[in-house]
């Protein structure tokens, strides 16, 4: 009803300003009053069979197809024009002859118009089957289904531009559904696997502690070392998951809390210090022109993992060199090891969740280090990078800009 009613008014708003605008014309043209007012009396029924026509039009051509309303507005449009071309021959003097050579070309006029607009509704029919065709497909799952150009006018073109973007997207949406269900696969064996070898060792230990088995107090010490390190083993595999979480959710884009890049890190390092002790590693680290500089305490935990990461993978009297320094508006930090590197071919897929490459630079945990690490940087607007060194050693890179706006200082210390 309020489609109609909008019609109505629409219909009536043209063919009144068509009534005026005729009138204009005349006037200017220097048609007498007395004149006009006849015109007058000729356009006011005009425009009302004008309204009525068009209205019947709408209802009877409202369900038709394309070809059949343009087809049905160019015979209106003919209809009436003859119409008034019967009027004025009545009204005018006008020979029988005349007004049969006017009909005449109006009626070629008319037939001209039908074949006007069958061109350009097979066009435009063209391209909404081509549309429906599209949608259907896609409807039908089938996401790779596109409109392609339609060349069918600015309307179909930008409904067609529309539907192909969606697709796009809609395609885009399923390849991050299935990514995101390998990586809850992946996310369930592996950690299935890496919580059953600490757990198994944890049962057997206090299994064997409960039983009396191991009673003396070295060996329970020992076992009370080794249950130490899978608690611990444990703790870091929640740990990831958490922060993993946390990430996806965004957490970091709200914070404002900062911490002095220098103690960030020197707390880094202090962080592995025992581990690379215990394997006998040399750390190393160089802070050029970074005094001062104040960044997220979440790149703590990257560094950390970069040095878990070349502490696990560096032989034993090997170096661990870390590196930090300022170019203009960004801090340029970077860990290298001289390890064994990473193969080629593992380079792309170092910071993927759960990767675990060669074996030589394999190790316990649940490959969440360096997914974090990338996660943490990039939502900082930073970019990290990896590639093997001349020789032997791997380079993890971190590029970050410097933090701009409100900040709180997070006090030093690990």
């Amino acid at each position: 009803m309020i489609g109609s009613g909008r019609t109505l008014v629409l219909v009536v708003a043209v063919a009144s300003a068509g009534v005026i605008g005729t009138l204009i014309v005349a006037a200017a043209m220097g048609v007498g009053a007395g004149e006009r007012a006849d015109l007058l009396v000729l356009l006011v029924p005009a425009g009302i069979v004008t309204i009525i026509a068009a209205v019947l039009a709408r209802s009877i051509l409202g369900r038709a197809s394309m070809r059949a309303r343009f087809v049905g507005v160019a015979l209106l449009a003919a209809v009436i024009a003859i119409a008034n071309i019967g009027v004025l021959t009545l009204r005018m003097t006008v020979s029988e002859h005349d007004a049969t050579l006017v009909t005449v070309l109006l009626l070629y006029s008319a037939a001209a118009g039908v074949a006007g607009a069958l061109a350009v509704a097979r066009t435009s029919s063209s391209a909404v089957d081509r549309l429906g065709r599209a949608a259907r497909r896609l409807g039908d799952g089938d996401l790779d289904a596109r409109v392609g150009s339609l060349d069918a006018g600015p309307e179909l073109d930008r409904l067609g531009a529309t539907l192909d973007d969606m697709a796009t997207k809609l395609q885009a949406a399923q390849q991050r559904e299935r990514q995101a269900e390998a990586m809850r696969r992946d996310l369930i064996t592996t950690v299935s696997h890496d919580l059953r070898t600490p757990l198994a060792s944890l049962r057997a230990m206090v299994e064997a502690i409960d039983d009396g088995i191991v009673s003396d107090p070295p060996s329970v010490t020992r076992y009370s070392g080794e249950m130490r390190r899978s608690v611990a083993q444990l703790s870091g595999l929640v740990d990831d998951l958490f922060e993993l979480t946390q990430l996806d959710a965004g957490a970091i884009e709200s914070e404002t809390v900062r911490a002095d890049l220098e103690q960030l890190v020197a707390d880094a390092m202090a962080s592995v210090a025992v581990e690379a002790e215990a394997k006998g590693l040399n750390l190393v680290s160089a802070v050029d022109g970074v005094e001062g500089v104040r960044c997220s305490p979440r790149l703590a935990r990257v560094l950390q993992n970069l040095l878990s990461n070349a502490v696990r993978h560096t032989p034993a009297d090997g170096t661990i060199r870390v590196e930090a320094s300022r170019f203009g508006d960004h801090v340029h930090l970077s860990v290298e090891d001289d390890g064994q590197g990473i193969p080629p071919h593992d380079i792309p897929r170092v910071f993927d969740p759960f990767f675990r490459g060669d074996p030589a630079r394999s190790g316990p945990g649940a490959g969440l280090g360096l997914a974090l690490a990338k996660r943490i940087v990039e939502a900082l607007g930073g970019r990290i990078s990896a590639e093997t060194m001349q020789g032997a050693g791997a380079r993890f890179a971190v590029e970050l800009p410097l933090s701009v706006g409100p900040t709180t200082d997070r006090p030093n210390g690990p």
